[in-house]
């Protein structure tokens, strides 16, 4: 319990950013199984069934042997190269970048995660971004749980207290686990998304309430209100949305079955939640009204990994989300319905040989009926100019996303285990439809196939 005493007095301010962190190498040491036992691939973040009970059981579960079992601290190092098919806008790339054909060190993280003891564990990561420059506390997974009997049959039941719905959940189907697990931070990406896709990460805090009956039924309820003003300054990050009006109240529930190196869950989500219009940092106080989102979401995943040499996954996710705008439309001065809706999905299929030559094909697909507020101009004295319009006011996108990798360590014999683990990787993205448009999406006569992109990363855990 000492050695994480000293981070209680921060534990709070530790709870407030998104990027998402992968595979750590102290779980490894911990438990005394290699990376392959809890991640597909032998990396991550792609979870086995072995790998959703140690995060359902809290980061708790122990095994290994020496010193390592017990370090708390792991890092990450993720450097890439992005290029898009046409050169980005002068003025859209990030501050220091060239408009095309830029290296970035994407991030260095430093990991405080493991057992603490018996019903306590959690992850907290801290994290420098090289293409913001800027150092910001990242996700954060604290946990207390215990397993009971019911009449033969394990219950398990715990309490989270995170920063971002979905991610203490335990399928990779959710967004904030979901693939693509690393993606370039300087190509533009579309401007229309759920809430329950991030608009509450890294702004929010959140205590949630689970239970894993017979390791198949999982069942999860919490709130979620965001942060201070101030906080966010301290963060270097803003509302999304807005400010909460009240808590965000999330649901979660999945069932799942394990068979003969088998298996499969289904499952649904849900948010709802109210906030007051803001602008970057300040706080809106509601006057002009609120904005609402309820969203639904169904997912479903298979795994196969009864062969030493052959893994296969699929993922799929679909949300629907209802959107009530009122706040929004009066603070645009607009006189218009404020009811409208989004939908998105993501379907991802991934293959491994040997946990070490991994392919994944990716598609997602967001649509919608016409937001007079996505609407942007390319002329006057507001025009949008920079790739980031939307000519029709459609939320619409369309990308597929392929993926090659190579995985060299993270097996039971790998070379340094636990403690040397690299990832390369190749990412392309194709868009057929970007902000509402296949061409001239913006009225400023960009396309949505200037923004396909080829991403090389290389990823380090130690």
């Amino acid at each position: 319990m000492s050695r994480w005493c000293g981070w209680v007095p921060v534990l709070f301010l530790l709870l407030l950013a998104p990027p998402p962190a992968r595979a750590l190498v102290q779980f490894a040491a911990q438990t005394g199984q290699p990376c392959s036992a809890c991640h597909v691939g032998g990396f991550g973040p792609q979870l086995t069934p072995f790998g959703r009970a140690f995060k359902i059981g809290g980061y708790t579960q122990e095994g290994g042997e020496g010193w390592q079992a017990k370090m708390p601290l792991s890092a990450m190092l993720l450097g890439s190269f992005t290029n898009t098919q046409k050169s980005l806008p002068q003025g859209a790339q990030p501050q220091h970048f060239a408009t095309n054909n830029n290296f970035a060190l994407d991030q260095v993280s430093l990991f405080l995660a493991g057992r603490v003891n018996d019903n306590i564990g959690g992850l907290i990561q801290f994290t420098y971004s090289g293409v913001d420059r800027a150092f910001a506390l990242d996700n954060t997974d604290i946990r207390l749980t215990a397993p009971l009997d019911v009449g033969g049959t394990e219950l398990r039941v715990g309490m989270s207290i995170n920063n971002n719905p979905t991610v203490q959940d335990p399928y990779n189907t959710t967004f904030a686990w979901g693939f693509p697990y690393v993606a370039s931070a300087i190509a533009l990406t579309p401007n229309a998304a759920p809430v329950l896709a991030g608009g509450l990460g890294g702004n929010a805090i959140g205590t949630t309430a689970y239970a894993w009956y017979d390791h198949s039924l999982y069942a999860e309820f919490g709130i979620y209100n965001t942060v201070s003003p101030r906080a966010l300054k301290i963060m270097g990050t803003d509302y999304g949305p807005g400010g909460t009006a009240g808590p965000a109240f999330y649901g979660r529930a999945a069932y799942e079955w394990n068979w003969e190196g088998q298996s499969a869950h289904v499952g649904t989500m849900f948010l709802a939640s109210r906030f007051n219009p803001t602008m970057g940092f300040r706080m809106a106080s509601g006057g002009m009204g609120q904005d609402g989102y309820t969203d639904f979401a169904v997912d479903a995943g298979y795994q196969y990994l009864a062969s030493e040499n052959h893994a296969f996954t699929a993922q799929l996710i679909y949300t629907y989300e209802q959107q009530s705008l009122t706040g929004s439309m009066a603070a645009a001065g607009l006189q218009m319905p404020a009811s409208y809706n989004l939908n998105n999905t993501r379907l991802n299929l991934t293959y491994y040989y040997q946990n070490t030559y991994g392919l994944t094909l990716g598609w997602q697909n967001t649509f919608g009926p016409v937001n007079p507020l996505l609407k942007t101009s390319a002329t006057g004295p507001d025009a949008v100019t920079d790739g980031t319009g939307n000519r029709t006011g459609r939320p619409n996108s369309n990308a597929f996303i392929v993926e090659a990798d190579w995985v060299p360590f993270g097996k039971a014999n790998s070379w340094g285990s636990p403690w040397a683990n690299l990832k390369l990787g190749i990412q392309y993205t194709a868009y057929t439809q970007f902000n509402g448009g296949s061409s001239n999406y913006d009225g400023a006569r960009h396309n949505a196939n200037n923004n396909n992109t080829l991403y090389l990363f290389a990823w380090l855990a130690f």
